[in-house]
């Protein structure tokens, strides 16, 4: 069972997160609240994960319990060019049914992105997975990144990003 699970897992944590120097496409709004004005910025943008390492630990009680943890890396694409890479841990909160508790970094040329996400497996087909920060560029990232199979260790990423920005007066 457990093997049945890693390739789920494979297929479902190959999580996404990337993000990358020139958007697909973009757009800005203004807002005003509480005396002060902010500015939104918005992107998508659309990459690839190829999964290139995993590993499983068998942590606390032998076999699938508690606290075991997967552990991948993947190299980020755009139009076939590699332009960053990605960590994630998985955590295993629950057994049967099985839930991971996902904590994924982003590097990319201009920053870091930060992520999370509670899978369930078998995963679903399509997963949403939160874009929880960032560094550098992305210091004010926050939206979702909308993750689809391609393949035993590739995912179709398709980041909705939302940046706030104090409005230049």
């Amino acid at each position: 069972m457990r093997e049945s699970n890693l390739r789920s897992l494979s297929a479902a944590a190959v999580l996404a997160a990337a993000l990358v120097a020139a958007p697909l496409a973009s757009a800005t709004t203004s807002t005003a609240g509480t005396g002060q004005e902010t500015h939104q910025r918005t992107e998508t943008i659309e990459l690839v994960a190829k999964q290139t390492q995993s590993a499983s630990l068998d942590l606390g009680s032998k076999g699938l319990s508690q606290g075991d943890e997967n552990i991948i890396a993947e190299d980020l694409y755009r139009d076939g060019r590699k332009i960053g890479d990605h960590s994630v841990v998985c955590t295993y909160v629950h057994i049967n049914p099985d839930e991971l508790q996902c904590v994924g970094t982003f590097a990319l040329p201009q920053g870091q992105v930060t992520s999370q996400a509670l899978l369930h497996l078998p995963p679903a087909p399509a997963i949403d997975i939160a874009i929880t920060g960032g560094s550098g560029a992305y210091r004010t990232a926050r939206g979702y990144v909308h993750t689809v199979p391609a393949g035993q260790t590739e995912r179709r990423l398709t980041f909705h990003i939302t940046f706030d920005e104090p409005s230049a007066s």
